[in-house]
């Protein structure tokens, strides 16, 4: 049981995507935000969390994924970044999953590269596959650019 990974899940586009729980600070329903002049693109904006300013990313957007249907709004996925809380935008969240290190496995070749580095690894799961996000990769901006 200890070598179990806890992943809390949340869906991009059809896919179950998954970060470490202990990265987590919190789930929240949509937050309005401010603009953020001159940011990367998938930087959306800053919300207020408890006085706390909080940089949002889009998750679709900076894994190049199509833009959110309709009137649909994301949900927000609060974790600890290396300078303070981060927002990841997500179109659903799922639950925590204990995953098994005998199912992991590298990321798919059929990703885009821009995607698969953004990806640590997979699990296949009975029914689906849970794509691994690296949160270091996905929160930095070497270049200001996504």
């Amino acid at each position: 049981m200890n070598d179990e990974t806890r992943l809390c899940t949340f869906f991009l586009d059809q896919q179950m995507y998954g970060i470490d729980v202990r990265s987590v600070q919190e789930v929240i329903r949509y937050q309005e935000m401010t603009e953020v002049p001159l940011a990367p693109e998938s930087v959306v904006g800053l919300i207020n969390l408890r006085g706390q300013i909080v940089t949002a990313i889009d998750l679709r957007k900076r894994l190049k994924l199509p833009q959110r249907g309709g009137d649909a709004l994301p949900m927000n996925v609060v974790i600890h970044g290396e300078d303070g809380a981060i927002s990841l935008l997500v179109d659903q969240i799922g639950d925590v999953q204990s995953i098994l290190p005998e199912n992991y496995e590298s990321p798919p070749d059929t990703m885009s590269s821009s995607s698969r580095e953004l990806i640590r690894g997979t699990y296949k799961l009975k029914d689906r596959l849970l794509l691994v996000l690296n949160t270091e990769k996905t929160t930095r901006f070497s270049d200001g650019s996504d």
